[in-house]
């Protein structure tokens, strides 16, 4: 279902612009993919009109093939922005997917599959942008990994790590490699999570990640400054992506966001707007900032 809202100025009821539960989805395999998704997700394919906010930029979303990530890519290119994606070997069918929205969009599209657990693979990204492009001017580390856990002794350790590895190393692989030669006016957006402020004991491995990315961002953003980076995040509360049911329990997935104040959860094209503001010039005095999308559950 595409999101009206997105499509003219009148005004809509929000509540029923997604499907709402339960949802009819049957486990699927991580790192899940959007062809497996029952209902489909809503990445603004139809429905995100760009009003040239960014055009000309270059970008790089880790997770860019299916969910957050490529409702981003997608606003992005109709935002007038070339678009990189990051993603893992086996997302190579969700990447074309969305290599060809960027692409219909009338921008270049760079596909980096790769493990960014990997630190050599993150520099390596950054410098095939810089000698590819010149330059760039928006990363957005968004690519996440989690899992469900009813205890901690169920919490190994090879999981923890890989966790943090993905979600918090690998942000601060590419923050490292890329800000030194971002040009004033750059921006860094960091997806974070309700899960930073509200933690879900089945998530004790990814929800540590999260508030880390809050604080790591929060503290970049006074360094980056110097250069007239800005740096800032975006706090999603439950969206309807691969990541859902491909790591969490079958009866958890068929009321996901059933509690929150719409009754369902986010569909992706529903933040990327936030990511949009945030890497244009109208966000100019926003930095080190989490903005949060979280459905009326974000506890402050």
């Amino acid at each position: 279902m595409a999101t009206k809202i997105l499509q003219d100025g009148r005004v809509t009821d929000p509540k029923p612009q997604g499907p709402r539960p339960e949802y009819p989805q049957p486990p699927i395999e991580p790192p899940g993919s959007d062809a497996e998704m029952t209902p489909r997700a809503d990445h603004g394919e139809q429905s995100y009109k760009g009003l040239g906010r960014l055009i000309d930029r270059v970008a790089l979303i880790t997770g860019g093939d299916s969910g957050i990530g490529r409702a981003v890519a997608i606003a992005f290119a109709r935002e007038g922005a070339d678009v990189a994606i990051s993603y893992l070997p086996e997302e190579e069918r969700d990447a074309v997917e969305t290599v060809k929205w960027v692409e219909q969009a009338g921008r270049k599209a760079v596909r980096l599959p790769g493990d960014i657990r990997d630190e050599k693979h993150c520099t390596a990204m950054i410098d095939r942008l810089f000698d590819e492009f010149g330059r760039l001017d928006i990363l957005v580390n968004n690519a996440a990994y989690q899992r469900t856990y009813e205890k901690i002794q169920d919490v190994s350790t090879e999981d923890f790590e890989r966790t943090f590895r993905t979600n918090v190393f690998a942000m601060f692989w590419l923050c490292r490699a890329a800000l030194p030669r971002m040009k004033p006016g750059s921006t860094i957006i960091n997806t974070a999570s309700i899960q930073a402020f509200d933690p879900s004991p089945h998530l004790l491995a990814y929800a540590p990640t999260k508030a880390a990315i809050v604080s790591f961002t929060k503290a970049l953003s006074q360094m980056a400054m110097e250069g007239s980076v800005r740096v800032n995040a975006v706090a999603p509360g439950p969206v309807w992506t691969p990541l859902i049911p491909s790591t969490m329990p079958e009866q958890r997935v068929k009321q996901f966001g059933k509690d929150t104040a719409f009754g369902r959860a986010a569909q992706p094209v529903e933040l990327a707007p936030l990511f949009v503001f945030l890497a244009s010039n109208e966000s100019r005095f926003v930095t080190g900032e989490v903005y949060a999308a979280t459905g009326g559950k974000t506890p402050f």
